[in-house]
């Protein structure tokens, strides 16, 4: 079966600076993709690459069976138009570092206005499934809060719920709880865990490597734009390969 995700050489610059180097993954549906990495590494650009937010330089990426932002014809390629790659993007949810949310709407409406607006679905329909992601996330108490009323780890919840509404086949994690104090980690890693066990595939930049080691089939480290390291989360968590690794994991457990 063609994996959900592949990248292949991927180049990005920005101005003089290599921000991805070659990089070539693949990933099959239902598996968990941890990419760890300094800041800077070009982890979260490699992302935004992949849910077509940058363009990339030089290389492909196929997603869901699809060329990312192009279409061949015979041996040439066509750029695709926004409405095109806004349709591509669907295939995949993002959830960011920073939550998002509109600050003008509450917690409902932030799930219901992309399935509603985007999709064309029915209201009836979006606001039960809308609902059902609440609970799944533990915030069905709060449809009616606003985004100010929530804490970070709150907020953070109903951005993965917002993401899951409009059902996407891969999940993309951005450092999702990088802005979120110490004690509001844990219920957004929970919600995670609980969606790798249910099969979503997700790719997932994170420096929660005690996260990686739990539910990653496989992770990648990354350093300056480039892939230094990639394997089981035994191999490379417990036992790396490569100095960089090492040095990188001892930093982030010290």
């Amino acid at each position: 079966m063609m994996p959900i995700v592949i990248a292949a050489d991927v180049r990005k610059t920005f101005g003089s600076v290599l921000a991805l180097d070659s990089v070539s993954i693949e990933i099959a549906a239902g598996q968990v993709l941890c990419i760890v990495g300094p800041s800077g590494s070009g982890k979260s650009t490699l992302l935004r690459c992949i849910n077509q937010l940058e363009r990339i330089d030089s290389g492909a990426i196929w997603v869901d069976g699809e060329l990312v932002g192009y279409r061949r014809i015979g041996h040439k390629l066509y750029e695709l138009t926004d409405a095109e790659i806004s349709r591509q993007r669907l295939t995949s949810g993002m959830v960011f570092q920073r939550f998002n949310l509109f600050q003008h709407m509450t917690v409902l409406e932030n799930i219901i206005e992309g399935p509603m607006t985007v999709q064309k679905r029915r209201r009836s329909e979006v606001i039960e499934e809308a609902m059902a992601l609440l609970e799944r996330v533990g915030l069905s108490a709060k449809r009616d809060a606003y985004p100010s009323e929530l804490s970070g780890g709150q907020q953070q919840r109903v951005a993965i719920a917002r993401a899951l509404a409009m059902k996407p086949k891969l999940m993309l994690f951005d450092e999702p709880t990088s802005a979120l104090d110490p004690e509001l980690v844990g219920e957004v890693l929970a919600v995670m865990r609980d969606l790798a066990r249910s099969g979503m595939t997700m790719i997932v930049v994170t420096h929660e490597l005690g996260f990686a080691r739990e539910v990653a089939n496989e992770v990648v480290f990354m350093d300056r734009g480039a892939i230094v390291e990639r394997g089981s989360p035994q191999e490379v968590l417990m036992h790396p390969k490569q100095q960089r690794t090492r040095d990188f994991i001892a930093a982030v457990l010290a």
